[in-house]
């Protein structure tokens, strides 16, 4: 049975092919990103075909979105929890930008698969990255702002 790290390790590997990636959480495993709802974006995916399409969508945006195995570093690691850093580097498809952006991601292993993956990210550097002007695209804030 595969514990939280190998879990994570694995998943990475794997962000390539959306389906091979989604296949390691449950059936109704969770992958969390809270920072997208700052992009006007779901933060919360559910299942292996949400997961599998968000996935998809992701590569669409970023074509060669890799992690490297020298970029990832465990953090705190249980057998059933795991929490690590880790860079990914790709060209952005709508502007050709290279984005370099640091992830953390708590991983929640249960019977050999994902049950929880959060992940969390500068969605400001992704913005400068994807937007043609950067985040001036986005426009000013109104008079509040949320993270969450």
């Amino acid at each position: 049975m595969k514990n939280s790290k190998a879990l994570l390790l694995q998943y990475l590997a794997s962000i390539r092919d959306p389906q091979r990636a989604a296949s390691l959480f449950e059936d109704d495993g969770t992958f969390e990103l809270p920072f997208l709802r700052s992009l006007g974006v779901e933060p919360r995916y559910t299942g292996r075909l949400e997961i599998t399409a968000l996935l998809q969508q992701l590569l669409k945006l970023y074509p060669s979105f890799a992690f490297a195995p020298d970029d990832i570093h465990i953090l705190i690691e249980t057998p059933e929890r795991t929490f690590a850093e880790y860079v990914a580097h790709a060209r952005a498809a709508a502007t050709g930008r290279t984005l370099h952006n640091l992830f953390t991601g708590y991983l929640v292993a249960e019977a050999g698969e994902i049950k929880l993956l959060r992940e969390t990210f500068n969605p400001l550097a992704m913005a400068q990255a994807q937007l043609p002007n950067g985040v001036a695209d986005i426009g000013p804030p109104g008079d509040e702002v949320h993270s969450f």
